[in-house]
């Protein structure tokens, strides 16, 4: 045990039910699991009963910091485990922005969230304790970001404090409802806007004053003026310069650019909408994460005149990169930047994921020119490349006029189950796909995924470094294996908690360097270990809530459209998942786990 888990390992518990709040010490857990995604599923396993429902008082949100956090650059995420109300499984997200730090230096390693309030209100966390606080002026303000600056106006912390909070769709129970971090930070993915929806939270305010003392200054001191070097070097360059807007062009030369709810790689206005011209045109500035020196956040400026006063404008930052790009445009035909950046900005308003809501409306769009639903059902004519008519289809997706609607806040899933069209409702376990047609690995790597993000195992860059070598794609037992393999070397990376971006900087020599800096004594060998523990340990988790890998379906309009290593077979896939459930059936017998 070092003393640096124990400036971690302090656990708020808060109950929204009872409106109580307590903390205790978690050595037990910090000391075994890092921090991060190792501890929020073990926490996890502890708060939420199997048959919990996900939009109900048994459901917990587990938010979790780690040992890097605040005192190495790029430790800037925050890990969220909950169950999902997309899927009805155990599911993560990160977030950026200020949360980690100001969680951090409140004094905390994780917070859990669990019951369900009787009104809406909002939770301050702040020097050592919790305050409840009325949120019905909130509740129903259109912008997230409405409610971030009336919540910054009237609260204290300025620079150290983080605000996370919900826009309407988390409040009407969109199931794909994100939760924004500052402003232009989200917990985006799997339906977390939706959970806090449920339990009438509209945010968390966690104010940071706290400190705590380094144990070997000097040695930390070394390690941390390399890191800062590298992370200012050519390995976040891109990230720095365009974001992951910059893989626009290139994944449409690959034809790996999903276009029109994935009827084709390319798309004929990429140029328009690349990271490119986005910088050339329209970026305004870069932001950055606290204590990350990379700036990743670009935001681009529009400029719109009022509608009574003419010569008066007012001009909107909007955040993008590659997967709003991916899901509003290209997906949905838009090669209008000025479009595309609206129709970002309604989706930033409402507080919805960028990419679910790409996939239900280019389903809708199908659906529509499919003769499926009419008119009368989508309200508005949904075209290709109409922006104008997609974001009010944004707006009904949150009002939920009628019966398609409410099943478009489902999910695309759910909406084929409903109204039919399900080749081309494209989603894996009922959540809709990142940008990436890449080939057989990356789709794989979604059909067995834990955030259902690219992110998730890296196996788009695996894909195209077999286009660019020309090897041979590998047998799918090998393939499960590189997927898993990755994926568990990240979750050392989600433990500490650092930000993906990062994973060039952060190898195993160096993040076993960070942790010895810190009092840790680990080799890199025990962290392989590890994160391959952690990785099992989650399935384990999802297998036991009802998960059945071999029943996943698999959209046939991905197997129709080619990558750029041809087209996907499903027996590869089913082959690939086969090997993954019994990599971790094998687990579960072994360690009782799950």
């Amino acid at each position: 045990m070092t003393d640096w888990v124990k400036t971690l390992s302090k656990v708020l518990y808060v109950d929204l039910s009872k409106k109580l709040f307590w903390v205790e010490e978690r050595e037990d857990l910090f000391s075994r699991w890092l921090g991060g995604t190792g501890v929020a599923i073990q926490l996890y396993k502890e708060e939420v009963p199997r048959g919990a429902d996900p939009l109900g008082p048994d459901n917990a949100v587990v938010f979790a910091v780690g040992p890097l956090t605040g005192v190495f650059p790029m430790a800037s995420k925050v890990v969220a485990v909950f169950k999902s109300p997309l899927n009805g499984l155990v599911s993560e997200a990160h977030g950026g922005g200020r949360a980690a730090t100001a969680i951090r230096f409140a004094g905390y390693g994780a917070i859990v969230i669990k019951g369900e309030s009787d009104i809406p209100i909002y939770i301050v966390v702040d020097d050592g304790k919790v305050r409840f606080r009325d949120a019905g002026a909130l509740w129903g303000m259109r912008s997230s970001e409405t409610v971030g600056r009336v919540l910054r106006e009237a609260l204290p912390g300025a620079g150290y404090r983080t605000i996370m909070r919900i826009g309407r769709a988390g409040e009407r129970l969109v199931r794909y409802a994100n939760l924004t971090v500052e402003t232009y930070r989200h917990f985006g993915r799997m339906g977390l806007g939706a959970v806090f929806g449920s339990k009438k939270l509209k945010a968390l305010v966690v104010i940071g004053r706290g400190g705590f003392k380094l144990p070997d200054v000097r040695t930390y001191r070394e390690v941390y003026k390399e890191i800062y070097g590298l992370t200012k070097g050519s390995m976040t360059k891109k990230y720095h310069d365009l974001g992951t807007a910059a893989n626009v062009l290139p994944l449409d030369k690959l034809g790996a650019l999903p276009t029109r709810n994935f009827t084709s790689g390319r798309f004929e206005g990429a140029r328009e909408i690349s990271g490119e011209k986005l910088a050339e045109e329209n970026l305004s500035r870069r932001v950055a994460c606290t204590a990350c020196p990379v700036a990743c956040i670009h935001l681009a400026a529009i400029r719109e005149e009022y509608e009574d006063e003419r010569y008066f404008y007012k001009t909107e930052f909007v955040p993008y990169d590659h997967e709003p790009i991916y899901a509003l445009g290209s997906n949905l035909g838009i090669s209008d930047r000025y479009g595309l950046l609206k129709l970002i900005k309604a989706v930033e308003d409402e507080g919805v994921d960028a990419i679910s809501t790409g996939l239900v409306l280019a389903w809708a769009t199908e659906a529509l020119e499919r003769g499926i639903v009419g008119l009368n059902d989508t309200l508005v004519e949904l075209r290709w490349g109409d922006w104008r008519n997609y974001v009010k289809a944004v707006s009904y997706i949150v009002l939920q006029p009628n019966e398609f609607y409410r099943a478009l806040a489902l999910g695309v899933e759910e909406a084929a189950a409903r109204y039919g069209g399900a080749e081309f409702a494209l989603a894996y376990n009922r959540v809709e796909p990142a940008g990436y047609h890449t080939g057989p690995l990356y789709h794989a790597s979604l059909a067995i995924g834990f955030r259902h993000s690219h992110l998730d195992a890296g196996a788009y860059a695996t894909d195209q470094s077999l286009v660019s070598s020309g090897a041979p794609v590998p047998s799918p037992e090998e393939a499960a294996e590189q997927i898993v393999e990755e994926e568990s070397w990240r979750q050392v990376l989600s433990s500490l908690v650092l930000c993906f971006f990062g994973r060039g900087v952060y190898t195993k020599e160096v993040v076993s360097r960070t942790l010895r800096a810190l009092g840790y004594e680990i080799d890199e060998k025990a962290l392989v270990e590890l994160g391959r523990r952690i990785y099992l340990e989650k399935h384990g988790v999802k297998f036991s809530e009802g998960f059945k890998p071999e029943e996943v379906r698999i959209p046939r309009r991905f197997l129709e459209t080619p990558t750029p290593l041809g087209q996907i077979r499903e027996e590869f896939l089913r082959k690939v998942i086969a090997h993954y459930a019994k990599l971790v059936r094998d687990y579960i017998e072994k360690s009782g786990s799950g």
